[in-house]
């Protein structure tokens, strides 16, 4: 008998469908938000506030003369020039007024865009930047959602907002650098915190404090982590902080100052301890619960607010005691990092209702900076009025096109930012005895009640013709020899 040969399937002989062939798999290029969280919100912020300032800029609501102020510097700088700003003087350096030489950094943007508008939007954008660093620190610390609640919180808090819808000023350049030195301080960085406050000195007269303050936070952070070696380090940065604070309000500005001495320091101490008591705790509480829920006193980096509160503290100018204006712009990423280097703690706490409370701040805080937005400048971009330009403008500035480019010109808030840029402006009442060839001011409220009178009162010696009443803005026009 034959053996039978071993069955064999036939089917697995036959070959298969070829299998489909499967590309290998390539990290997608699809754009993600992951981790761009900080820079995305900081993209946000800077619109919204350039749309605030450069709108109120068109509108013509500019509330100061200081637009026109720094205008005057940087156009000086700009063209290689000292800074003399005529609208506090004839011949007056502004180093005599503020010590805040990185304003010369706008220059080169100045040069190619003579206008206004950069100061504004360059100011947009250095606080809409601070939001970085605030962002990073808090999301790295607490986690992506609460740290983007905190973030968005800090762009929209009112110190900021007050600042961005008050024309431009230098301290635009403080709030960022504050922001990065304290979230390297927070990433226990120290020397990172020290060289991002130490431009602090070239910004404003008092920030040399500031500086100080935050180096005597890193004193004592390093030494409680056992760096002990950096403490001198920060000893010194602290030394030098106030010694060029000192060196500036006494030597510096006097140096530049007409009357040989600062104007501000002689506000300092003229307040009494009492002197708008009611206001000033009002400024504290501000300052403290909205922002951070009074949580940020745990904290010793709040120690960096204390030399900007107390000089506006013991002021006698009443202005600066209150929440108006820029005056609490720097305070702002100061007290909110204070938060952020609080909170961990505190959810950590062996008491249940601060954990509770540390858990769920951070969208307290986002809610009340929402809330509070609505009666702040951001809140005005959902009104259609914020986009459109008056008619009335339009016919003022109109007017304005009359003067010559290179004019002399006395003028008061209004008309200012109109002309900065193209003529010689003095403040009204200021020319020191030059008669300039036009004098342009708005009169809505009827200060001036006899125009031609007021005009004889300011140049006894020159005649002074009507050239145009438009939206209660009154143009004048010199018509005699200047003979001062």
């Amino acid at each position: 008998m034959v053996p039978s040969a071993p069955s064999t399937n036939s089917s697995a002989l036959i070959p298969g469908p070829a299998a489909a062939s499967v590309p290998p798999v390539v990290p997608g290029r699809r754009f993600s938000l992951a981790g761009r969280e900080p820079y995305v919100l900081a993209l946000v912020l800077f619109v919204a506030y350039a749309a605030v300032s450069v709108g109120r800029y068109l509108r013509m609501g500019t509330r100061s003369y200081d637009l026109g102020i720094y205008e005057q510097a940087v156009r000086a700088y700009a063209h290689l020039q000292a800074p003399i700003v005529e609208l506090k003087g004839p011949g007056y350096n502004v180093l005599g007024d503020h010590f805040s030489p990185v304003t010369m950094l706008l220059a080169p943007f100045y040069r190619v865009f003579p206008t206004p508008v950069t100061l504004l939007v360059v100011q947009a954008a250095l606080f809409a930047l601070s939001a970085v660093p605030v962002t990073r620190a808090a999301t790295r610390m607490l986690g992506q959602a609460r740290g983007l609640a905190l973030g968005v919180a800090y762009g929209l808090s009112w110190g900021l907002q007050n600042a961005v819808d008050f024309d431009f000023h230098e301290i635009c350049f403080a709030v960022p650098l504050i922001a990065f030195s304290l979230e390297a301080l927070l990433r226990r960085r120290w020397r990172a915190t020290l060289l991002w406050g130490l431009p602090l000195v070239l910004v404003k007269e008092d920030q040399g404090l500031t500086l100080a303050a935050i180096a005597v936070v890193v004193a004592l952070r390093a030494r409680r982590e056992g760096s002990s070696r950096v403490v001198p380090y920060a000893v010194a940065v602290a030394s030098f902080g106030a010694v060029a604070t000192l060196l500036t309000f006494t030597l510096v500005i006097p140096a530049f100052n007409t009357a040989g001495a600062s104007d501000y320091l002689t506000k300092v101490g003229g307040s009494g301890p009492l002197d708008g008591l009611d206001v000033k705790i009002r400024t504290v509480l501000w300052l403290l619960i909205p922002t951070s829920g009074l949580l940020a006193l745990r904290s010793p980096v709040l120690i960096a607010v204390l030399p900007t509160l107390g000089w506006r503290f013991v002021s006698s100018d009443d202005n600066y005691w209150g929440t108006a204006w820029h005056y609490s712009a720097v305070l702002m990423p100061i007290i909110t990092l204070a938060l952020v280097d609080a909170l961990p703690a505190a959810r950590h706490s062996s008491r249940p209702w601060l954990r509770s409370y540390a858990i769920h701040l951070p969208t307290a805080v986002l809610a009340a900076s929402l809330a509070l937005t609505t009666a702040l400048p951001l809140g005005t971009l959902t009104k259609a009025d914020a986009y459109r330009v008056p008619a009335d403008v339009r016919a003022v500035e109109k007017l304005l096109g009359t003067i010559p480019d290179g004019a002399t010109v006395e003028s008061n808030i209004g008309p200012i930012s109109r002309l900065t840029s193209r003529c010689r402006v003095f403040w009204i009442g200021r020319a020191k005895g030059l008669a300039p060839d036009y004098i342009v001011f708005n009169n809505r409220s009827r200060w001036v009640k006899d125009v031609p009178g007021y005009a004889r009162q300011l140049h006894p010696r020159d005649t002074y013709t009507l050239r145009g009443v438009i939206q209660g803005y009154v143009l004048l026009q010199r018509t005699s020899p200047d003979r001062s």
